[in-house]
């Protein structure tokens, strides 16, 4: 069975769905590891939005930092599904945590995993260079966690105009 399962694509590519059907594919229930934060409103309500439609078959665990901790806190489950490595990302750097140790810290993890594990992640690099350092320091970062975690995943998948291309392996 494939245990680490990485999907990517751009803003509203149909990753997330794709991502949920993929993990219930594995079993159901599911575990759902949430990374994002309800900064204001418009965020309070699309995470209100993913929790309706996902329904009965998925319990909600929010960790916007620590996703290696929870994900060894978790294996031995139900199959996880980490939306998203992106938010994770944009918060461990607000936070002024390392992101490339959290990242080695992750695909470390990774293989040794005995549940299987579903990440989302954006593709932030396709449009247009940021006018400021902090987002392309951001778009650089992201680009390379990308690269680090796609390697250590058994399995890569692009979403594109919601249609899933498997690239690896």
């Amino acid at each position: 069975m494939t245990k680490s399962i990485l999907i990517t694509g751009g803003a509203r590519s149909g990753k997330s769905t794709f991502a949920e059907g993929v993990t219930l594919s594995l079993a159901r229930p599911a575990l759902y590891i949430a990374t994002a934060e309800a900064r204001d409103a418009e965020m309070t309500d699309r995470i209100a939005r993913h929790q309706a439609r996902r329904g009965a078959d998925w319990t909600t665990l929010a960790e916007p930092l620590a996703l290696s901790q929870v994900l060894k806190e978790t294996d031995g489950g139900p199959p996880r599904l980490v939306d998203c490595l992106t938010l994770w990302l944009s918060n461990l750097m607000l936070a002024g945590h390392d992101l490339e140790a959290a990242v080695a810290g992750l695909t470390d993890l990774l293989p040794r995993l005995a549940s299987p594990v579903v990440m989302v992640t954006n593709e932030v690099g396709w449009g247009i260079v940021p006018d400021n350092a902090l987002a392309r320091a951001f778009r650089d970062a992201a680009g390379i966690a990308n690269q680090r975690v796609a390697e250590a995943c058994d399995e890569l998948w692009l979403c594109v105009a919601g249609q899933p291309l498997r690239i690896k392996p």
